[in-house]
């Protein structure tokens, strides 16, 4: 809205598209008919016309003379805020020049444009001496609608389908995996991610494929891509390399083994992509990778993106640190894989406990790509696969394993959200303590319309003593009714001597556990209840157990235990991270059960596990 003005005195000259107030000749108030015609040409200036032909227009439409310098005054007055007049400024700060020899040449180009302008000039003035000006008026050759419609008319080179095609490209971490079954739409999506900083001459980015063969489909990829959007991109052959106008360089190579990341050494990328990351069997690449990572410029942000289809040598270390940290499509703290800690600021820095830096995986499935679904060949293709390799290409199933001992798990039937657990549901927690190594718990809940084992809450902390421990367990769940605790039966043992042992420990400050089934044969018989559990019942359409999405560290393992290479019903015992898995045995096999008004009593246990001694609790 424009608003009055004051006027020094009633001599001052009006400010443009102004009229003196007829109460007050002191105020100057807006002109309503101008102010609308100035609107109108600041709508022009923003669609980018230049502004003599703006200022030219007005003043014919008005009558009123104004200078292009006039107008562009009131535009930064009307709108401080315009996008075009940004993007004026930083071409404008990116073309200044610096140095002696840009400064003469500057000025000699302005003594050139102001002789060009003078000799314009005195041809109008001429022409119009002799009577031969038939030129029209600028209203009638300027369309301020002309740039619209040419933008409107512009061929569209990329648009990304919606969801997570999307998704990936508005990532704003610095780490994204953008993971899944095949035909998803993921390779085209790294290609077109770093197409925003072309236009910048700073930009340096690097995309990879483990081999030359495989890196060539993105090349054509590219070559079809790139040309349209950035007219005068060049690929080179030799360098493998995308070169711009604008200076921009992008390197597409290949890095087979581990020992090619030295090939990098002492470069810089401000955007790193890795296509089918999981053919890497190691993160070392992926590692070394993160310290090219830099810019100079403020206005480049670095980033590192990777696509990949599950199962391949890489499979369960892009896992962990993608897919098992967090629920999908939620930003997460780095971090540490080897201690399963948050990466974040030492203590002496200034930044100190802050995180380093987010990471998130974008899930992506066959569906999600409308091209390759329309006539169904290639999803039909997908469903003759092997069990195992459809639920990685079609459904893009992370919890899948060769060899994996519970290959019925699946996210989409065994993962819920978190939920309120009414108050009046059994429920009751279970342990496996380990202090080197680590020690897992874990609360459930029973469904008691369907006996259904709800797994809600998880701790799985390491260099815990017994007491530790327990002070963790019962702040945990403080204000949930537990009925009872199932812990590693070995916590009881005294091992040689005659000091209290783990339980009694745990127990003495109120942290009460009762032992669990550690007999011959229990580990075969609660692995055997683990599979009746996690099988979906063809009536219910409901597993024998689910696990809320916040219990990483068991959604992580069971895809990966082994089965015993022996051949026998047990998983394979050389498996290191088996704690998860123990503890939701030891819960398992404590026979839950869970009164439901529709069995007429009948679900209420007979007889209630009563502790020998009330102070240790067994």
């Amino acid at each position: 809205m424009w608003q009055n003005k004051k006027r020094t005195n009633i001599t001052a000259k009006l400010p443009y598209a102004y009229i003196e107030s007829p109460d007050d000749p002191l105020i100057a108030i807006p002109d309503p008919e101008m102010v609308k015609l100035v609107e109108e040409a600041l709508d022009g200036l923003e669609e980018g016309h230049s502004s003599r032909r703006v200022s030219d227009w007005l003043s014919e439409k008005t009558g009123v003379k104004i200078s292009h310098q006039g107008i562009i005054n009131i535009w930064k007055e009307r709108r401080p805020n315009s996008k075009r007049q940004k993007q004026l400024a930083k071409r404008r700060n990116k073309t200044r020049p610096k140095t002696s020899e840009e400064k003469k040449l500057a000025a000699a180009k302005r003594k050139k444009s102001d002789a060009k302008r003078v000799l314009t000039m005195t041809e109008k003035k001429l022409s119009k001496l002799e009577g031969s000006d038939e030129e029209k008026s600028v209203s009638e050759t300027l369309d301020f609608g002309s740039i619209a419609k040419q933008k409107q008319n512009e061929e569209v080179i990329f648009a990304p389908n919606p969801g997570p095609q999307t998704d990936f490209l508005a990532a704003s971490e610095r780490e994204v995996l953008f993971g899944g079954a095949a035909g998803g739409g993921k390779s085209f999506a790294l290609l077109a991610d770093p197409m925003r900083y072309f236009s910048n001459a700073a930009f340096s980015g690097l995309i990879l494929r483990r081999t030359n063969d495989e890196l060539r489909e993105l090349v054509y990829k590219s070559q079809e891509l790139y040309p349209k959007a950035y007219p005068g991109a060049k690929w080179q052959e030799k360098k493998s390399q995308w070169t711009f106008s604008s200076g921009a360089r992008l390197w597409m190579t290949y890095l087979e083994r581990d020992e090619d990341v030295m090939r990098y050494q002492g470069q810089s990328f401000c955007y790193i992509g890795v296509d089918e990351l999981t053919q890497y069997a190691t993160p070392f690449a992926w590692n070394y990778l993160r310290s090219r990572l830099r810019t100079t410029d403020p206005n480049l942000p670095v980033y590192m993106r990777a696509t990949t289809n599950p199962g391949s040598r890489g499979h369960q270390w892009v896992k962990q640190m993608f897919v098992d940290p967090s629920p999908a499509n939620k930003k997460f703290i780095a971090k540490d894989p080897e201690t399963g800690k948050d990466l974040v600021y030492p203590d002496a820095h200034e930044k100190a406990g802050e995180p380093l830096f987010y990471r998130r995986f974008i899930p992506a499935i066959l569906y999600d790509n409308p091209y390759l679904t329309e006539d169904g060949a290639y999803e039909a293709n997908l469903l003759s696969l092997p069990e195992n390799q459809r639920r990685q290409l079609l459904d893009g199933d992370w919890a899948v394993a060769d060899g994996a001992a519970f290959p019925e798990f699946k996210q989409s039937a065994h993962v819920v959200e978190p939920f309120d657990i009414p108050d009046e549901w059994v429920r009751f927690r279970s342990a496996d303590y380990g202090y080197s190594s680590w020690s897992a718990v874990h609360w459930f809940a029973i469904d008691p319309a369907y006996e259904t084992l709800i797994v809600y809450r998880e701790l799985y902390l390491s260099k815990h003593t017994g007491k530790d421990l327990a002070a963790a367990v019962l702040e945990a769940e403080m204000g949930d009714k537990i009925s009872y605790g199932i812990l590693d039966s070995s916590c009881w043992h005294n091992r040689g001597q005659i000091g209290p042992s783990i339980a009694e420990e745990m127990i003495s400050v109120g942290c009460r556990w009762r032992p669990s089934d550690r007999s011959h044969g229990a580990r075969v018989a609660g692995k055997n209840q683990f599979h009746q559990r996690l099988k979906v019942d063809e009536f219910t359409e409901r597993p024998g157990i689910v696990f809320f999405d916040t219990c990483r560290q068991i959604i992580a393992d069971l895809p990966s235990i082994p089965s015993c290479p022996k051949g026998t019903d047990d998983i394979d015992q050389r498996y290191a991270s088996d704690h998860a898995y123990d503890s939701i045995r030891y819960g398992i096999m404590s026979r839950p059960k869970a009164f439901s008004p529709f069995d007429l009593g009948q679900g209420v246990p007979s007889s209630r596990y009563k502790p020998a001694d009330i102070a240790f609790g067994y």
